[in-house]
């Protein structure tokens, strides 16, 4: 039999209050979370609290099991890259550390042994898996943001009792093996700058266009350049301030739907993002340029962004 699950991250400012969630149906779902976080760190941990719950329930312990993430940088670190990290010392090609090592090392040893594959699936499309595991890794975060212990859920408990598995304070270590393992001239491939620039930046952009980064001064102030220049749809000129006091929670007939999100790397530190908007006055394409400000470890923020209306 095959454990089909969803797992996802979420976190308000990306870094901010964080959660992450896995989920197999209404009643076999798990969250937690942490005050402050990213979203590859929340998915990586779902990834991981999954893991080592069906591995220490007697039921679950010999299935297949089935991962859905929407992150192409999870997936691409459990299946392609870990190789290369362990022989390399946990480092990248470039001779960086490898980012959130200790969730990647603590994949690594809860998939030993056992039956796993992954699969992408495109976030906030409406897949019912990715939507609920998201639903929830949101709320956790949204917990956390408030102060509040999040909802953590039944856990595995309709496939039995005495299960164990790891808590919601901080993140555990994890990295891939098994059966999503990349054959041998793959094991040399090491994650890039770009790559993870790239998931970054289109992470950092989806989050531009939720209620909560919209509706927290603090949180949309950790994406923004200090030079951010936005051209709206009708030519107006925003600076950082000016966009600040126009942001608001999308709703009702300011709802919009994004979608075709294509990204490309300029660079390991400039990343352009396309996307269509889509909501009840129309469609805009949009383009944004996200860029580090600062040293070449800190995070992308946004330095440019214009809109136009597509007829």
């Amino acid at each position: 039999m095959t454990i089909t699950a969803a797992a996802d991250g979420s976190a308000l400012g990306n870094p901010g209050p964080a959660g992450w969630a896995w989920y197999i149906d209404d009643h076999t779902w798990r969250a937690g979370g942490w005050p402050h976080g990213t979203n590859n760190m929340g998915e990586l941990k779902a990834v991981l609290d999954l893991l080592e719950a069906t591995a220490a329930e007697p039921s679950t312990a010999d299935e297949h099991l089935l991962i859905l993430c929407d992150s192409q940088y999870v997936i691409n670190s459990v299946t392609k890259w870990m190789p290369g990290w362990k022989k390399k010392g946990w480092k990248k090609k470039d001779g960086k550390p490898v980012q959130n090592v200790e969730l990647m090392q603590a994949i690594d040893a809860a998939m030993q042994g056992r039956a796993v594959d992954f699969e992408w699936v495109k976030g906030h499309a409406g897949h019912p898996l990715n939507e609920a595991a998201d639903t929830r890794a949101n709320a956790a975060a949204t917990a956390y943001s408030a102060g509040r212990a999040p909802e953590t859920g039944p856990g595995l408990d309709a496939y039995g009792s005495g299960r164990t598995s790891s808590d919601t304070t901080t993140p555990a270590p994890s990295t891939p093996s098994s059966a999503g393992t990349p054959k041998a001239d793959a094991a040399d491939t090491g994650e890039t700058g770009e790559t993870t620039a790239v998931t970054d930046a289109a992470e950092r952009e989806l989050a531009l266009y939720t209620d909560e980064v919209r509706g927290n001064r603090e949180f949309a102030e950790a994406l923004l350049h200090p030079d951010l220049c936005v051209i709206d749809s009708a030519g107006t000129v925003l600076n950082r301030r000016e966009y600040l006091a126009s942001l608001a929670p999308l709703r009702g007939f300011d709802r919009l739907e994004i979608s075709d999100v294509v990204t490309e790397a300029l660079s390991d530190s400039a990343v352009l993002v396309r996307s269509t908007a889509s909501g009840a006055y129309g469609r805009t394409v949009r383009s944004s340029l996200w860029v580090r400000h600062g040293s070449s470890d800190s995070p992308l923020v946004l330095r440019h962004h214009q809109q136009t209306i597509r007829s």
